[in-house]
């Protein structure tokens, strides 16, 4: 089955905006999972975390794809079209080792 989704073209390689969720870091929250956005590199929280930050960044700059950063897991995801695709091949590198706090 086809993938459908017309933002796969707007895919970058993005440099990650922080070592972990960007506004958690700031107020000193938790988060389970990351999120990068290919983009622009904003590094977000899951929505299985508190704040949500990944699909807060969404929702304010309308860039619609995410890759799953930490763990890498090798899946995308566009939140317009609402599908999910393999990024193996493309991951965003980490630059340094993330801090956990779950």
């Amino acid at each position: 089955m086809a993938i459908l989704c017309k933002h796969l073209v707007e895919i970058s390689d993005v440099v990650p905006s922080a070592p972990g969720c960007e506004e958690c870091l700031k107020l000193g929250d938790r988060w389970l999972h990351l999120r990068v956005c290919r983009t622009c590199g904003h590094v977000g929280c899951c929505d299985q975390s508190p704040n949500r930050h990944a699909t807060k960044h969404f929702h304010a700059t309308r860039h619609p794809i995410i890759e799953a950063y930490d763990p890498p897991e090798g899946w995308g995801w566009c939140y317009v079209d609402e599908v999910m695709f393999d990024l193996s091949d493309r991951p965003t590198p980490h630059l340094s080792p993330i801090p956990r706090y779950y």
